[in-house]
């Protein structure tokens, strides 16, 4: 009988730290992915952006593009995404992304390879997106409010992995609030209220703060939950990717939030 019990304990063992090495692999695996998309958009967001604020200068003092001595993007390119109506595509295009490329149905034709190639181009174009930022606030405020950011994300990220309260009940909260904060921003847009655009920045912090957590926690249980289903090794290789946008769009829009309550303006 103690043999046997034994015998138990340490298969229970095996397949705990079985679990547990499996999961740290996918975490990986989900956080490379991430950052592998975060280095595409901040390479795209400067190259563009650095570019879009000396556009912008020679705009306000001649009124053309024309002699702006950009670094790497012609003057009369930047001009049109930026500073026609094309910048309307340009601030929708990851939202599109979003809708199409990642939903259940067109992911599930992929491979998993095309739907990790499809993550890094939404980067790029997410770069793109927010590349404006640099015409605006000064590098030096950007840099710092990235690396706030990033410790502020690391710690909500990891207390959502080890923790043992169950967050599942924030889920339908959250997503309440980024509605109301989608509302919010919308109507803002014709208020051009200051208060409310602090409001707006402030409550979407701890919002994203929260789904950070969140998603990190519901990522974590995704997988325990699938590498025990059959055939939930190929889901994970999409789940992982589906992971690393979710915990990507926290970060950026805790960024950009946070940019906008802390930046220091050009």
């Amino acid at each position: 009988m103690a043999t046997r019990e034994y015998a138990r304990t340490q298969t229970a063992g095996v397949r705990t730290a079985a679990v547990d090495a499996g999961l740290r692999a996918h975490m990986n695996k989900v956080y490379a992915l991430m950052a592998g998309a975060m280095v595409m958009t901040g390479l795209v967001a400067y190259v563009f952006g650095q570019d879009a604020s000396i556009v912008l200068q020679q705009l306000k003092m001649t009124g053309s593009s024309a002699g702006a001595q950009t670094a790497l993007i012609p003057a009369s390119v930047i001009e049109t995404l930026f500073f026609s109506p094309v910048r309307w595509v340009i601030m929708f295009a990851p939202l599109a992304f979003i809708l199409i490329g990642f939903r259940g149905s067109a992911l599930a034709r992929m491979s998993a390879s095309s739907a990790q190639m499809m993550f890094w181009a939404f980067g790029a174009v997410m770069g793109l997106s927010i590349s404006w930022i640099f015409a605006i606030y000064t590098g030096q405020s950007i840099a710092r409010v990235f690396f706030i950011t990033a410790i502020a994300f690391g710690g909500l990220s990891l207390w959502g992995y080890t923790t043992k309260k169950d967050l599942s009940g924030w889920g339908s909260f959250l997503i309440m609030g980024v509605i109301g904060l989608i509302v919010a921003m919308v109507v803002n847009i014709f208020l051009a209220s200051s208060a409310m655009q602090f409001a707006i920045s402030a409550i979407g912090v701890l919002i994203f703060a929260g789904l950070t957590a969140y998603d990190t926690q519901s990522i974590k249980n995704e997988y325990l939950a699938m590498r025990a289903q059959p055939g939930g090794e190929a889901w994970l290789e999409k789940g992982a990717v589906m992971g690393a946008l979710r915990l990507y769009l926290d970060f950026i829009n805790m960024f950009m939030f946070l940019l906008q309550l802390l930046g220091n303006r050009q």
